[in-house]
């Protein structure tokens, strides 16, 4: 199975996050692409079964380099129906907007048909840092990654 992680950081923070959950998915067997928006093949999302996408907190939303990728992603608008997403952000502080970027994220992804998974424990819509990558997101993270491929597994049509 193909995962892409699809990321954007300016501090490292969105970019640890990045490379845990692409870690992990390496662990749960898939062949993972780690990359930024701007050596996203947009036309290649379809090739995925399961595609990530993080970004920092700015103005209660995401960067607009990600906005930018899920803009382009029209042209494959139709063709992600079923493909599983999921969303990580970061923040400089508690209330810095994490909850409304993670739902701003996915709901781009629903927009595209895709099946989303919550969690019922910790970050419920997906993992979020506050100021820094500590070991609670890594932990977030690593949940959150194996959650996504076991869903990805069960709902993959061959």
């Amino acid at each position: 199975m193909k995962a892409i992680v699809i990321f954007y950081s300016r501090t490292g923070t969105t970019h640890s996050m990045a490379e845990t959950i692409a870690s992990t998915l390496t662990g749960e067997k898939f062949d993972v692409k780690l990359t930024t928006p701007e050596d996203v093949p947009v036309e290649r999302l379809t090739d995925y079964d399961l595609i990530v996408v993080g970004s920092p907190t700015y103005y209660g939303t995401m960067a607009a380099e990600i906005k930018k990728v899920l803009d382009e992603s029209i042209r494959v608008h139709g063709k992600l129906e079923g493909v599983v997403g999921g969303a990580f952000a970061s923040s400089a502080n508690r209330a810095g907007g994490n909850e409304t970027t993670v739902l701003s994220l996915l709901c781009a992804l629903l927009i595209h048909g895709m099946v989303i998974k919550g969690m019922s424990g910790g970050d419920h819509y997906g993992p979020v840092a506050v100021g820094s990558f500590d070991s609670t997101c890594e932990k977030e993270c690593i949940r959150y990654a194996q959650e996504l491929a076991a869903l990805a597994r069960k709902t993959r049509v061959d």
